[in-house]
C-alpha cells in the first residue's frame, strides 16, 4: 500500500473556494488513476480564518501546515475588508507571509506557458510569440524589501525662516515611509543553485535580473550570481537589468528561458509575464523550503488574487489552481508521472477548445466557452 501523503487544503477567500474544489476533484482522479493515498483535510485562512476563528491565519490551520507534507493554498485578501485590519494582521501579511515565513520557503518557481491553442489569448502578435513561449520564473521568495529592516511611516518638520535673520519656524510638516532591501550572499546563492538546476532540466540558459547600475545589492546580486554560475558549466547565464527585462518580456519572449529574480522584481516581472500566458488564471506557483531526507516542503498556489467580483459566480479559472497541484506532485512528493498526467490533461482540454471568460476570444473559432465546474469536470475525466 503506498503512503499516505498528508496535504493541507487552505482554500482562502474570494474565487478560491471555487477553484479549489475544482484541484481536489482533479487530485482525486490522479490518485485514483496511479494508486496514491491521498489525505486531504481542509482549514480556513484569510477572512475565512477570521469569521471561523477570529483570525487569519488561526492555530489549529498553522497546525495542520505543520503536520502536513505540503500546503495547498488558494489566495486571501478582500479589498473592501482588508482596510479594516492593521496593515500587519492583513491576510496576505498575516497569513501568506507568515507561512512562507514559518516554513523558510525561499524559493518561489511560476512557469509562464502559451499552449498553442492559446495564441489568440496573448496580447502581443503572432510574430512577437516567437517559437512559443516557455518561461520558468525563480523568485527569491524571503528577502529583499518585503521582508527588509522594519518599514517606517515617520511625520519629519521643514524649518526655515521667513526673512534673513529671523529664526526658523515650522513651515510644513510631512511625511517619510523607508522600506530598506537587504540581501546576503548566502540568499542569493542558494536562490541561483535552485535556478541552474531548473535549467539543467529546460533549455540551459539562466538570465539574471539586477539592477546593479543603480543599487548596491544588485552589485552584489550580479556577483554572487555569477560565481555559482561556474559550479554549472553546462547552463549559459546572462545578466539583465530590470527595467530592459520587464521591455524584453514583450518584445522577445521566447528566447527567455529561466528568469532568476529577487523578491520585488521577481513578483513584478512574473506577473508581466502571466500576460502571455493570456491570462493570470493559468499561472501556479511552487513556494519551496530547504530539500532535507529526500523531501522538499512547499506551498502552491495560483499567481491570481481572491478575484472577490466574480466570486461564488462560476466564472473563475481553476487551470492556475489545478497546475499549482501538479507542481506539489512533482516538487514535494517527487511524483513526475502523477504530475504530467494533470499537466497533460489541462493541455488537451484546452487543445480541444475548452475556454473559461478571462481566456475566451472570439477571434478562436475552436472556442466554447464554459464555467469554472465544467473547466474542472473535463480535466478531472481527461486525467
Amino acid at each position: 500500500m503506498s503512503q499516505t501523503l498528508r496535504i493541507a487544503v487552505l482554500a482562502g477567500d474570494g474565487i478560491g473556494p471555487e477553484v479549489m474544489r475544482e484541484a481536489v476533484k482533479v487530485l482525486r482522479a490522479a490518485e485514483k488513476r496511479h494508486g496514491l493515498d491521498f489525505l486531504l483535510t481542509e482549514e480556513p485562512v484569510g477572512w475565512a480564518g477570521m469569521d471561523a476563528a477570529g483570525s487569519v491565519l488561526p492555530d489549529a490551520t498553522l497546525d495542520l501546515c505543520r503536520k502536513s507534507h505540503a500546503v495547498l493554498f488558494g489566495s486571501v485578501g478582500l479589498p473592501d475588508r482588508d482596510p479594516t485590519l492593521p496593515k500587519e494582521q492583513r491576510p496576505e501579511r498575516a497569513a501568506l507571509l507568515r507561512l512562507r515565513r514559518e516554513f523558510a520557503l525561499f524559493a518561489n518557481l511560476r512557469p509562464v506557458q502559451l499552449p498553442k491553442a492559446l495564441a489568440h489569448a496573448c496580447p502581443l502578435r503572432p510574430e512577437r510569440q516567437g517559437g512559443g513561449i516557455d518561461i520558468l520564473v525563480v523568485r527569491e521568495l524571503t528577502g529583499g524589501l518585503y521582508f527588509g529592516q522594519p518599514k517606517l511611516t515617520e511625520e519629519f518638520e521643514v524649518k526655515e525662516p521667513q526673512r534673513p535673520g529671523d529664526q526658523a519656524v515650522v513651515l510644513r510638516r510631512h511625511q517619510r515611509a523607508t522600506d530598506t532591501m537587504v540581501y546576503t550572499s548566502p540568499e542569493i546563492e542558494r536562490i541561483a543553485r535552485v535556478a541552474f538546476r531548473a535549467a539543467q532540466l529546460r533549455r540551459r540558459k539562466v538570465t539574471s535580473i539586477d539592477k546593479a547600475n543603480v543599487l548596491e545589492n544588485g552589485i552584489l546580486w550580479r556577483e554572487v550570481v555569477s560565481r555559482a554560475g561556474k559550479e554549472f558549466p553546462d547552463v549559459a547565464l546572462d545578466h539583465m537589468f530590470v527595467d530592459n527585462a520587464a521591455m524584453q518580456l514583450l518584445l522577445r519572449p521566447a528566447e527567455f528561458d529561466v528568469m532568476l529574480c529577487e523578491n520585488m522584481f521577481g513578483d513584478i516581472l512574473s506577473d508581466e509575464a502571466a500576460a502571455l500566458a493570456g491570462s493570470l488564471g493559468m499561472l501556479p506557483s511552487a513556494s519551496l523550503g530547504a530539500t532535507t531526507g529526500g523531501r522538499t516542503f512547499g506551498l502552491y498556489e495560483p499567481a491570481g488574487g481572491t478575484a472577490p467580483d466574480i466570486a461564488g459566480k462560476n466564472l473563475a479559472n481553476p487551470i492556475a489552481q489545478i497546475l499549482s497541484a501538479a507542481l506539489m506532485l512533482r516538487h514535494s512528493f517527487g511524483l513526475e508521472d502523477a504530475a504530467k498526467s494533470i499537466e497533460a490533461a489541462v493541455a488537451r482540454v484546452i487543445a480541444g477548445g475548452l475556454r473559461t471568460g478571462d481566456i475566451y476570444t472570439t477571434a478562436d473559432p475552436a472556442a466554447r466557452k464554459v464555467g469554472t465546474r465544467e473547466m474542472g469536470d473535463a480535466i478531472a475525466a481527461a486525467v
